[in-house]
């Protein structure tokens, strides 16, 4: 059985059953969609993929303290920019 590693609310990995539906950076505090063309760049660099993390869902995310992607999410980010500021 193939396992996932995804991080739970509190920002600690634990092990699914199902992939996460997000990925984040865990030194940049960013979440997005699994084919943000950002990520897929900084991938293809080599210089993201140590950092890597996956979650099951928006929520855990946020909650872990990441914040959207202003490239693939941009009205969240832009939601989450204003109320921040």
């Amino acid at each position: 059985m193939t396992t996932y590693t995804l991080l739970g609310r509190d920002g600690q990995p634990y092990e699914s059953a199902t992939p996460g539906t997000l990925g984040g950076h865990r030194r940049t505090k960013v979440y997005g969609r699994l084919d943000c063309p950002g990520a897929l760049r900084w991938i293809a660099k080599g210089k993201y993929v140590t950092h890597r993390v996956f979650f099951a869902d928006e929520d855990t995310a946020v909650a872990a303290g990441f914040r959207p992607c202003h490239t693939c999410l941009p009205e969240k980010y832009r939601d989450w920019r204003d109320a921040t500021a």
